[in-house]
């Protein structure tokens, strides 16, 4: 069984038990977040497909930890004109583990 969740603007995939990587939450390690826009509900051979959600379908979610991504390098460059910057960015991020889903 898994479903697909928007959070944040962003569609993930969800079993149970996975862990997914999404944009950086403001909670405490041990937090649980529940996720009520689910999109799509499969079930083995019955699917469930929500216009835009599926009425009664909520995930449970705990925060496992926070980290940044790996260094994105950015380089701005014009021939000819002696311009060149260099910029670099790091993404934070923050990894949630999927309790449980149910539907109604």
């Amino acid at each position: 069984m898994y479903v697909l969740v928007e959070y944040k603007g962003k569609q993930y995939k969800a079993e149970k038990g996975a862990i997914l990587q999404v944009d950086k939450i403001d909670a405490e390690k041990g937090t649980t977040i529940d996720i009520d826009s689910v999109l799509l509900v499969s079930d083995g051979d019955k699917v469930q497909v929500g216009a835009p959600y599926v009425k009664g379908a909520k995930v449970k979610a705990v925060v496992e930890d926070s980290f940044r991504d790996k260094k994105v390098l950015v380089l701005k460059y014009k021939s000819k004109k002696d311009y060149h910057r260099l910029i670099g960015h790091r993404q934070h991020y923050t990894n949630i583990r999927i309790e449980d889903i149910t539907i109604a």
